[in-house]
């Protein structure tokens, strides 16, 4: 699986929903997962966007379904990004050119209780 980075901003409409609805948040998560895809942690941030979300999912087509489905609500905004954990990245820049490894090892222990 992949990681994918979901920076979302609450439109008006969106704000007036988690504020008189707070649980729909979970509704969404829930929503995400009957697509396909699964939100790993979220986080509330301040600024330019309300939520930073850590999703999983199996390819590209399936998050770009998962934005499209929820920016076409109205009540988001959205900029998906393509995660590649540090591990992997350092993994193929040492190996040999030409050489490949696996792009969805599975993730080393170490990292597993700090990544999610």
């Amino acid at each position: 699986m992949s990681i994918y980075i979901m920076l979302s901003a609450l439109t008006d409409e969106g704000r007036k929903t988690i504020k008189t609805n707070p649980e729909r948040i979970k509704e969404v998560n829930k929503e995400i997962e009957k697509m396909g895809a699964k939100v790993l942690t979220q986080y509330v941030v301040l600024g330019k966007y309300d939520f930073i979300n850590i999703i999983e999912a199996p390819d590209n087509e399936i998050i770009a379904k998962v934005s499209i489905e929820l920016g076409s609500r109205g009540t988001v905004q959205i900029v998906t990004l393509s995660a590649i954990p540090i591990f992997e990245f350092v993994e193929k820049m040492e190996a040999p050119r030409g050489v490949g490894t696996d792009a969805h090892s599975s993730i080393p222990d170490e990292y597993e209780e700090k990544m999610y």
